[in-house]
């Protein structure tokens, strides 16, 4: 077994900016695993939000690989990585390798039924309600907008996003930039504007706070939410789960953690980072059931991999066989 592992740069095609900050190019990490004549490969994405760096995770996969010099499988990669970036890559990569060994599609080893194409949102950059505005006008085709928002002027982007795209169906992510007394004041506001779901409001640690309020709005957990044992902690304080590949530290966790949503009684929602559509692909098997599919970041890459995902009518179709799986 050869693992190889490369970091990527993908120049973005305009600067996408969250509350933490922003960027014009997104920074990935893809592994290679190689047994006789057939590669399996993943793509994750380290985040500093974690504690992960990229030349943090290229170390932690390289030397995972050299204390496994006979070769591993999805259940030591498990045992020996915490979820997270790293573990991702190998996972969805060991997936892909499975595959193209056996000539099978993963959905076919998973014996699930072939994914459908499903409807993503459009993420909206953080901006001033101006600009926010104009950028909804522009892609007011879509069927469904996701705004970053940050502290402050939150309101007033949702309604000049509402204003500018009228039909389309509104998320909104603070990426944790909120306290709890802006969320109950602001959600009046945004269910009047159309917002169907806010997306982790509050720090996370923070959570018991929701558990004491009216939630006007589904609330969804992202950087609360990781792995399946989170869900019992989740219960009675949000609505909706939302389930990133690069959180949960592969495929292999993600499929457990959405069962255990729904043993919950939790929505689903599928989300990503901003990466390729090799990150993506995997992503796609969690989609059946979802209430909110986010899985649009190549649509913001000014290039992506060859064999990309289509994206034809505003939605995400499952890879082909040359890209992933």
């Amino acid at each position: 077994m050869q693992v190889d592992v490369v970091q990527q740069t993908f120049p973005l095609a305009g600067t996408f900016a969250i509350s933490r900050g922003s960027k014009t190019d997104t920074k990935v990490v893809t592994v290679a695993i190689s047994v006789g004549g057939n590669t399996g490969i993943a793509e994750c994405v380290p985040y500093a939000r974690y504690g992960e760096s990229l030349d943090g995770v290229c170390e932690q996969i390289s030397s995972f690989a050299d204390a496994h010099p006979s070769g591993f499988d999805r259940v030591i990669v498990e045992n020996s990585l915490k979820a997270g970036a790293a573990r991702n890559a190998l996972d969805c990569a060991l997936w892909d390798l499975e595959a193209k060994q056996r000539g099978q599609r993963v959905w076919d080893l998973l014996e699930m039924p072939s994914p459908t194409p499903a409807v993503t949102v459009y993420t909206l950059s953080l901006d001033s309600p101006e600009a926010m505005g104009e950028a909804a006008r522009e892609h007011a085709h879509r069927p469904m907008l996701k705004l970053k928002l940050g502290p402050g002027d939150s309101v007033a982007c949702v309604q000049a996003v509402h204003a500018g795209a009228p039909n389309s169906r509104l998320v909104v992510d603070a990426n944790e930039a909120w306290d709890i007394n802006e969320l109950v004041d602001a959600m009046p506001a945004l269910r009047d504007a159309g917002v169907e779901l806010i997306e982790q409001p509050l720090p996370a640690g923070e959570d018991d706070a929701l558990a004491g309020i009216e939630r006007l709005i589904p609330v969804a957990a992202d950087e609360s939410c990781h792995v399946a044992a989170d869900i019992e902690r989740l219960k009675g304080r949000y609505d909706v789960a939302n389930i990133k590949l690069d959180k949960t530290g592969g495929l292999t966790e993600a499929l457990r953690l959405k069962s255990a949503a729904r043993n919950a009684d939790l929505g689903i929602m599928v989300g990503c980072m901003m990466s390729s559509s090799l990150a993506m692909a995997p992503a796609t098997l969690l989609t059946d059931g979802a209430s909110v599919v986010d899985l649009d970041g190549p649509l913001w890459l000014s290039k992506d991999r060859d064999h990309a995902l289509n994206y034809e009518d505003h939605r995400v179709h499952p890879p082909v066989a040359e890209l992933w799986g």
